[in-house]
């Protein structure tokens, strides 16, 4: 009798944890049927599990509380669930939710930093970007300990934050975003650059420098390499340059650039006013794109001396003096 009474016993222990095994996992591993829909979801940094769960919940995202609990427990409770802003595309079954949050598998917003803008220039524009303050851009792109190796003349990241359209995460620190951008002008700017740097007798930080003025004189793709080769000309020849953006770069970052450059703004002393000193300004006017770079190390092989813009986005190219004034002429009225 006592016999009978343990096998019974243990058949009814081995059927109820079958039972309660199979209700577990249709609850856990199942998708529960429901419309698709994205739903927006964050956790906390230092969220309890209980209390992301309820939350969850309450979103809408788990119909109930206890299948992702016991999962946890029972899968994954010496990991932790990742903080951060998630896009969830539902349905989603408990494991799939967990999965996902210990993955840490975070939306990535979309940045896009357009080519030719300053440091400052580029703060205010990643300001609007989730969580992100551009006094801690300013701040972070100061830090000049990245560049020392390549450039020890730095007083900032000016020229480069390559301009990339990047995908960070919400709350991402600006030390991480600086991090990227300069990580992608190294990619960018690889060996064979390098290499092209030297012989033409240019350390990088010169060859971002011209790259940068190339870019604030031309937005013409084919006009770039010729833009380079009348300043790689004047550079030879020891005259000044003569580039306008160099003077509206200081006067920008000392607040008084009132839109238009004026007649007295070319008598400015500064070492950035390229009309009254010859060779490169200090550093880069803001962050050059690829093509502004190749356009430098590789300029077009012409001897042109002069550029003046013709009013509609173009460029008259002059080998003379001459032939430039008469092109002022025509064009500048």
């Amino acid at each position: 009798m006592l016999l009978k009474i343990i096998k019974w016993t243990f058949f009814l222990g081995i059927t109820t944890i079958f039972v309660l095994s199979t209700w577990f996992s249709l609850e856990f591993y199942f998708t529960a049927k429901s419309l698709p829909k994205e739903i927006s979801f964050e956790v906390e940094k230092g969220g309890k599990v209980e209390e992301i769960a309820r939350n969850l919940k309450e979103s809408g995202v788990i119909q109930k509380k206890w299948p992702l609990l016991l999962g946890y427990k029972l899968f994954y409770s010496h990991q932790s669930l990742k903080a951060g802003e998630y896009r969830l595309q539902l349905p989603l079954s408990p494991k799939q939710v967990l999965s996902i949050l210990i993955e840490g598998k975070v939306y990535l917003h979309s940045l896009t930093i357009p080519e030719g803008l300053t440091r400052r220039e580029i703060a205010v524009h990643i300001d609007s970007f989730p969580s992100m303050n551009k006094e801690k851009f300013l701040e972070a792109s100061s830090n000049i300990n990245r560049i020392s190796s390549w450039d020890k003349e730095a007083s900032s990241l000016e020229g480069y934050l390559f301009p990339e359209t990047y995908h960070f995460p919400k709350g991402i620190p600006a030390e991480e975003v600086v991090e990227a951008m300069v990580s992608e002008f190294e990619k960018i700017f690889h060996q064979e650059w390098k290499k092209r740097a030297q012989e033409l007798g240019m350390s990088i930080r010169e060859i971002v420098t011209l790259s940068s003025l190339i870019e604030k004189e031309t937005s013409i793709p084919e006009e770039r390499r010729l833009i380079s080769a009348v300043f790689h000309n004047r550079l030879e020849r020891g005259m000044k340059l003569d580039c306008d953006p160099t003077i509206i770069y200081i006067l920008k970052e000392e607040g008084r650039f009132t839109g238009r450059l004026r007649t007295k703004d070319l008598r400015l002393d500064s070492p950035y006013n390229t009309y009254l000193y010859p060779g490169l300004p200090p550093s880069p006017i803001c962050s050059p794109g690829r093509e502004s770079m190749e356009a430098a190390l590789y300029p077009s092989e012409e001897n042109y001396l002069y550029f003046v813009s013709e009013n509609n986005g173009s460029h008259k190219f002059s080998y003379t003096l001459k032939e430039h004034l008469k092109a002022v002429r025509e064009y500048q009225k």
